[in-house]
Parts: C-alpha cells; structure tokens; sequence
C-alpha cells in the first residue's frame, strides 16, 4: 500500500504536490469514487482517476539535456518554437524538471518521473544549482556578500546563498560570477542581480546537484544512470 499521491507521481502523470493540488480539489477518483484525503493510501488492483483518465504505471526515462539558446522549456508552445522536449528522442511522455529562461543555456534534467521531479524541485531537499552569469558592470565585495545572506526579490527575500567572482573584465565593464542556490524561483538568478543594480547579460547552470555538463555539446543529452537515479533517491528522498 502507498500513498495516493506518491502513485500519482510515480505513474509519470504529475508531480507529488501537483498531485496533492488534484487530490484536494477533488479531481482524483479511487475505485470510482472521489478522495479529498492526501493520506489515503492504494494498491496496484486499484484505479485511479484523474478527470476520469485512468492513470497507468510506466517505465521510467531520466535525461539530461544541455539546454541551448533559444529553445522554450516546456513540452509544448503556442507559438510553434522549439522546446526542450524535441531535442530528446523518445515515445515517452516526458517533461523538464524545473526551468531554464529561453535564452538560458546549461543543465536541464528530463524525466517521466514525478517523484523523481520533487525531489529535485523542492526547495526543502536544499539541492545545490551552480550558476555563471555574465552581469554588465563590475559586482563589488559588498554585493557578493549580499547575495550571500539572500536578497529581496518580488517581496520575498532569497535563502542564503554561495557567490563568488571569477573574472572581470574592466575594459568592457563586465563582471563574471558564479552563484550556487538551492531555491528555484521564477527567474530568480536574473532578478537577484537585477535588485542589485546587475544586469544579466548571459547565464548559465553548469550543475544541479551532481549532474554536470561533463561530455555534451549544446543540444546534446544523455540517460541517466541507474546509479545516478539511485544515489537522488538515496541521498535526498524523504518519505
């Protein structure tokens, strides 16, 4: 027996909050029935609903794609540009594992599996993001220190953070930095910099836990491990 939303997650169909999210407001139907409760739990001879679409166990895909300039981060888009999904050759009903801005390169993880997708996502699991923007201007000491102790952004000041400089270039008056976070706000990098004075000229994320760029060219993927997929669920799951 399991809980329902973690069967939800697992079957590929949505992440286990965004599955909570159905569950409560009454879209999920067990054995024909509707279930408010986020601790009812299941088994495999049960079916489960969503908006009466049975929900169905699939096997699992993990990707990482080095995500290129100019491709949207999402499985769909209304105005017929490229996503991240078309980049992966694959049947499976897969989506990216938070977000990159379209012009943002770097790390950006694939999968079908919701549970998978929470433990990345949450912000409670305090997965490290290494970060390398480009920022018009030369950051001083004092504003790497406050992007350290968290900065306001939309209301809400950031968690504390890592930040450190690793170029500048006077002539052109540009500033390299690398920033490593753990939250995954909406254009947060950009918008640290921007509460700053900073604008972000290029970003990239070079990492997202232990998953790295190491091998792959812009466009490029490759499966994770079952080692890989192992160590996230052993390291950073908590039931």
């Amino acid at each position: 027996m399991e809980r329902l939303q973690k069967v939800i997650a697992a079957s590929g169909y949505t992440s286990r909050r965004k599955a909570e999210e159905l569950i409560l407001n009454g879209k999920v139907t067990v054995n024909g029935k509707k279930v408010y409760e986020l601790g009812t739990k299941v088994d495999t001879k049960d079916e489960i609903k969503i908006d009466g679409n049975v929900i169905s166990r699939e096997d699992k895909e993990y990707y990482l794609l080095y995500k290129p300039r100019g491709v949207i981060t999402s499985t769909s888009d209304d105005k017929a540009r490229k996503t991240v999904t078309d980049l992966i050759n694959t049947k499976k009903r897969i989506y990216p594992v938070g977000r990159l801005d379209y012009d943002t390169t770097g790390v950006l993880l694939l999968t079908n599996d919701g549970e998978f997708t929470n433990i990345i996502t949450h912000p409670s699991k305090k997965i490290d993001k290494v970060y390398v923007a480009k920022v018009k201007g030369i950051v001083n000491y004092m504003d790497i220190k406050k992007l350290c102790n968290g900065v306001y952004i939309d209301g809400v000041k950031t968690s504390k953070a890592k930040a450190k400089i690793k170029k500048y270039d006077k002539e052109k008056q540009t500033t390299i930095v690398e920033l490593i976070i753990h939250e995954g706000k909406n254009h947060q990098v950009k918008k640290m910099f921007e509460s700053l004075g900073y604008e972000v000229v290029k970003l990239k994320r070079e990492k997202v836990a232990f998953f790295d760029l190491k091998g792959l060219k812009p466009g490029e993927y490759r499966s994770l491990t079952p080692k890989e997929v192992k160590i996230i669920y052993g390291e950073y799951k908590n039931d």
